[in-house]
C-alpha cells in the first residue's frame, strides 16, 4: 500500500506547479522562499558541503560551559565573525542565543520579556504594515502571559507592552523605529532583512535583543535556523528554558550546516566585498562574493519590475531611498525581498491579492498585515522562471506591451 502525502504548500506547486510547456500554473508569491538564491549555492556547491559521520552529534548537548547549552561552538564562532564582516550588529557584551528558525526566537523572547506575576496578558504591538505571521505568533497558544495588542500607532494604554520592530520591513522594506515609546514597555528587532544584499548598513545594529534568520541571509530556509543576540543574561536564560521545554534545544545537524555556509559566506566577503565594494554585475569570478551575487540579481529584478509598472496605471511601488552602505563603502540602492503592491484604485472594491489571483498569481493581502486590500505583498526572491512568469502575468492584467518586460 502506497504512502499517503498530505496536502501542503510544497505538494500544491509539484501538483499545480506545471504544465506540459514547463512553466509554472500556480505562481506562489505568498511565501517568502528564497530559491533564488540557489544559483550561488550550486556554484559553491563543494565549498558548501558538510559531510556527518553516523557517530556525530549524538548528545542533546554541545556546550556545557555556556549558558545556551546545545549551540554548537562552531556556529557562535560563524555568527560572531559574520556580524563582524558585515558590520550589522554589535555581537560583543551579548549572548547568542540559537533557535529553529526566528519564529521559535520570537516565542522565547516573548515567553522571557512577559512579567511573570502580571494579572493580564501583556500586549504585543507592531506598527501596521506588519508581518502578518506576528498576530498568529502572539495567539496560537492562547498564552496567559502575553497576547497579540495590535498597531503599535494606536496602543495608547499605560501598562507593560512588548513592541515588535522589524527594520528593513515585512512586507514593505522600509527603515523602522519603535512607535510607542513608553517606559512600561519592551522592544524586540526583528532584523532578518538587516544584511546588505537587501539594503544600505548605515550602522551595526546595538540593541538589547535583536533576531536574525539563516533564510534570510543565506537563503536556507529548510535548515530552520534562527539566532538571536541578547545583552541581558536572565533574558537570555529565560529564552533558553523555553528553546528547552518546547524542543530540548536545536537540531545539531543544522547548527554544523549553518556554520559551514555562514563561513563560506564570510570567506567571499573578506575576499571581495567588504574591502572593495559589491563586485560588478559582469565580474567573472567563481569565488564571487554572495552579497554581490544576491544584490545584482535583485537589482535586475527590481528595475525590470520597476520598468514594468511605470508603463502601466495600474499598480503602483513603494519608492526607497539611496543611503551609504558601510560595507559597500559606497551609495547603495534598498532592495527588498518583497515587492509592496498597490493599486492606484479600488472601484467596486476589488482585493489587490485577487485580482493577481486571477492571473494565478498567488499573493499575500495587505489585510494580513494590518492595512487594507489594495495593498499585497509579492516575494521577489523566487526562482528565474517564477519571476519571469510574473513579470509576464502581471503584463497580461495591466494590459501592458511585453516591450517592457
Amino acid at each position: 500500500m502506497g504512502a499517503t502525502v498530505k496536502a501542503s504548500p510544497a505538494n500544491f506547486a509539484a501538483e499545480n506547479g506545471e504544465n506540459g510547456a514547463g512553466k509554472v500554473a500556480v505562481l506562489n508569491l505568498a511565501q517568502g522562499d528564497p530559491t533564488m538564491f540557489g544559483a550561488y549555492w550550486e556554484k559553491m556547491s563543494e565549498k558548501g558541503t558538510i559531510a556527518f559521520t553516523g557517530a556525530q552529534s549524538m548528545s542533546y548537548y554541545s556546550n556545557t560551559k555556556s549558558i545556551c547549552w546545545f549551540l554548537e561552538p562552531e556556529l557562535e564562532k560563524e555568527i560572531r565573525r559574520l556580524h563582524g564582516v558585515v558590520g550589522n550588529a554589535v555581537e560583543e557584551e551579548h549572548y547568542v542565543v540559537v533557535g529553529t528558525g526566528s519564529s521559535q526566537l520570537i516565542q522565547a523572547a516573548l515567553y522571557a520579556l512577559s512579567p511573570p506575576d502580571a494579572d493580564l496578558p501583556v500586549n504585543v504591538v507592531c506598527a501596521a504594515p506588519y508581518y502578518s505571521s506576528y498576530p498568529e505568533v502572539a495567539d496560537i497558544v492562547r498564552s496567559r502571559s502575553y497576547k497579540w495588542g495590535g498597531d503599535a500607532r494606536k496602543y495608547d494604554r499605560d501598562e507593560p507592552y512588548i513592541e515588535l520592530v522589524t527594520t528593513p520591513n515585512n512586507p514593505d522594506g522600509a527603515i523602522r523605529e519603535p512607535v510607542v515609546n513608553k517606559p512600561q514597555g519592551t522592544v524586540i528587532y526583528d532584523l532578518a532583512y538587516y544584511w546588505p544584499n537587501y539594503t544600505a548598513i548605515s550602522s551595526a545594529a546595538d540593541h538589547d535583543l535583536m533576531l536574525f534568520t539563516f533564510s534570510k541571509c543565506t537563503g536556507h530556509a529548510g535548515s530552520r535556523i534562527g539566532w538571536a543576540l541578547v545583552r541581558d543574561k536572565e533574558v537570555a536564560k529565560k529564552m533558553i528554558k523555553y528553546m528547552e521545554v518546547s524542543t530540548i534545544g536545536v537540531s545539531k545537524d543544522s547548527q554544523l550546516r549553518a556554520a559551514k555556509i555562514l563561513g563560506v559566506v564570510s570567506d567571499s566577503c573578506c575576499s571581495h566585498g567588504a574591502e572593495e565594494g559589491f563586485e560588478d554585475e559582469d565580474e567573472d569570478d567563481e569565488e564571487e562574493d554572495f552579497f554581490s551575487f544576491s544584490r545584482n540579481i535583485l537589482r535586475e529584478r527590481w528595475q525590470r519590475l520597476s520598468q514594468l509598472v511605470k508603463a502601466g496605471n495600474l499598480f503602483t511601488l513603494q519608492k526607497y531611498p539611496t543611503q551609504y552602505c558601510h560595507f559597500a563603502k559606497d551609495m547603495t540602492d534598498t532592495l527588498p525581498a518583497f515587492a509592496w503592491i498597490r493599486m492606484t484604485s479600488n472601484e467596486g472594491g476589488m482585493d489587490c491579492a485577487e485580482l493577481l489571483k486571477e492571473q494565478r498569481i498567488l499573493a499575500r493581502s495587505g489585510t494580513r498585515f494590518g492595512v487594507d486590500n489594495m495593498f499585497a505583498r509579492v516575494s521577489m526572491v523566487s526562482t528565474d522562471e517564477e519571476f519571469n512568469t510574473f513579470l509576464q502575468r502581471l503584463a497580461i492584467i495591466q494590459g501592458t506591451s511585453p516591450i517592457y518586460i
